[in-house]
């Protein structure tokens, strides 16, 4: 949680001062954190038997899955302005898995199939929650070019490459998501039992919203708000399906 904390304070920093040259420092907090923080999560979620896949236990390894991504994703091309949020974020997850822990029994060594399906889960979700975030980034950067305040703000790549770095993720996210429901098909036969009937759904309408999207960029040349507001749709829609329920179970109820 300090490392995170570290690298957080290091990227506003370097938003603020745009000439400094020890953006390493930051980067090298990010690694100790995210390395900590995989440890601490293997430490807490592996058991023998079984694992504890419970709601902030699961919620945390998406966490790590998104600060690691763009962490990768900062070193190729500077979104500074997102790596706070993303970074404070992962470390709230952490101090509330760490003082409000959970358990959630499961045992996917004896289920690798499911292990799969839900390894497919969490990458899709993760990759679909880092397009909402450049999303919610490309948006926040044309406004400010319409009235004329982006020179305030510290050097950030041409709109156009944020732009085609969104489109690729909301495209890998998708074929991420689309073998994620087919394994879910094929090898759950749960899948839309009473209880969990509604996860389902709710995946599926939010690979539907991808998809739409996508292909009123590719035909129909859609960009700007429309883009915006479809993409964080899909993102709520596919967080209402992972967590909704559990939270009202673990947390709400528990």
């Amino acid at each position: 949680m300090a490392f995170y904390l570290l690298a957080a304070f290091a990227c506003v920093h370097n938003l603020l001062n745009p000439q400094n040259k020890g953006r390493s420092y930051g980067l090298l907090a990010a690694l100790c954190a995210l390395l900590l923080h995989g440890l601490w999560l293997f430490n807490t979620v592996v058991q023998v038997p079984g694992q504890n896949l419970s709601m902030l236990n699961v919620a945390s390894v998406v966490s790590l899955i998104i600060s690691a991504l763009m962490t990768v994703l900062v070193t190729r091309f500077k979104v500074w302005l997102l790596m706070p949020l993303v970074y404070g974020f992962a470390g709230l997850l952490l101090a509330a898995d760490v003082l409000l822990p959970g358990y959630y029994s499961m045992h996917l060594e004896s289920r690798p199939e499911v292990l799969l399906h839900i390894g497919l889960g969490l990458m899709s979700y993760s990759l679909l929650v880092m397009a909402s975030l450049l999303a919610i980034l490309l948006g926040f950067l044309n406004h400010r070019l319409k009235t004329h305040k982006l020179t305030n703000l510290p050097a950030m790549p041409p709109l156009m490459t944020i732009e085609r770095y969104l489109f690729r993720l909301i495209f890998v996210g998708v074929v991420v998501l689309t073998l994620s429901i087919s394994t879910g098909l094929f090898f759950l036969q749960e899948m839309f039992s009473p209880g969990k009937a509604h996860k389902a759904i709710l995946t599926i309408l939010a690979w539907c919203v991808y998809v739409g999207l996508l292909w009123g960029h590719h035909r129909l040349g859609w960009r700007g708000r429309k883009v915006i507001w479809t993409s964080v749709a899909g993102s709520i829609l596919l967080t209402l399906a992972y967590f909704g329920s559990r939270f009202v179970r673990e947390v709400l109820l528990g």
